[in-house]
């Protein structure tokens, strides 16, 4: 396939994917396909103690199951980390990593402080002399953060609009020597000619955090689609304790994988028959802009066709 940009789906192998991440996985394929990309997958498994043995292979087979496939061989973060390496040896040559010895209560607490600001680093760290951080580093092995020269920064989001967010002094490496989820993101988008980035609207805010951390390492920033979640009846976020919502939960329940996909396809405004039919005929512009309501009893219970457990191709699993 010609080299015409990418989108991707990236999901981390914790566990089962649920309608809300189907659909996810189906918008980043319906993006990527009508403006001629290519669709890939990527596994991010840096975080090995979410990791969970063979959620990998259910994943990509779920998403087979509904006939989504990554047009290269799928990459695994974890076999790549020396590129996230030496990016990170690119910032901090330049001056623009520190060493960061705060804990998590450290950072709730200076957010909570009557000056602070939720969710934001105020850069306790970012000052320490060498002496104080060669003494703190007996008790503690430090976290690398960026040393952000903004405070905010701003994007261009295809359903969203113009989008301005905090950029604090973002951590670039834990401190159990793990890479961080938005410094391995923008290498590997780049790495892998993704230029457009279609996810839940839940990591909006992320959008101008990672496009700054892409322009300070020379990378190309994508563009970016951040599509509505599947929610409760409640209105809170999808999650797999709510009941039948994985493609398996639902295959014993009797509802094909061809079923649950006509459901997802039925919740975007399109034609219910298969992938190509709705690629006919999709259109941005007339996607909904609510979340997805998901009552699993309401919305699968006439679900016809036989029961579809999904099974892992070989050819689909590995590189």
């Amino acid at each position: 396939m010609a080299d015409t940009g990418a989108g991707r789906f990236a999901p981390s192998p914790s566990g089962q994917l649920h309608v809300g991440n189907l659909r996810t996985a189906v918008l980043a394929w319906l993006f990527a396909r009508s403006t001629g990309r290519r669709f890939l997958i990527r596994v991010e498994d840096l975080d090995r103690v979410r990791v969970r043995a063979g959620a990998e292979a259910e994943q990509l087979a779920e998403l087979t199951a509904l006939g989504l496939a990554s047009d290269e061989p799928v990459l695994r973060q974890s076999e790549h980390v020396p590129r996230y390496t030496a990016a990170l040896e690119q910032l901090m040559a330049r001056g623009l990593a520190y060493e960061c010895f705060c804990t998590r209560r450290d950072v709730a607490e200076a957010a909570s402080a009557p000056h602070g600001r939720p969710g934001f680093y105020p850069g306790t760290c970012r000052s320490l002399g060498e002496d104080e951080r060669a003494r703190r580093r007996l008790e503690r092995r430090p976290a690398l953060r960026l040393r952000s020269a903004v405070d905010s920064w701003t994007v261009e989001d295809l359903l969203a609009g113009r989008v301005t967010a905090p950029v604090d002094d973002l951590v670039l490496r834990r401190n159990d020597g793990v890479i961080a989820y938005n410094l391995a993101v923008v290498v590997d988008d780049a790495a892998q000619g993704i230029d457009q980035v279609v996810r839940g609207e839940d990591l909006l805010d992320s959008a101008p955090r990672q496009a700054y951390l892409a322009s300070l390492l020379g990378l190309p920033s994508p563009t970016y689609a951040h599509v509505p979640l599947a929610v409760t009846a409640g209105g809170r976020r999808l999650a797999k304790r709510d009941g039948a919502v994985t493609l398996e939960d639902l295959a014993g329940q009797g509802s094909s994988a061809a079923a649950v996909l006509d459901e997802i396809l039925a919740s975007l405004g399109l034609p219910r028959g298969s992938l190509d039919a709705a690629l006919a005929v999709f259109d941005p512009g007339r996607l909904p802009n609510h979340p997805w309501v998901v009552e699993p009893a309401v919305l699968f219970s006439t679900a016809a066709g036989p029961a579809c457990t999904p099974s892992v191709p070989t050819d689909k699993v590995s590189p």
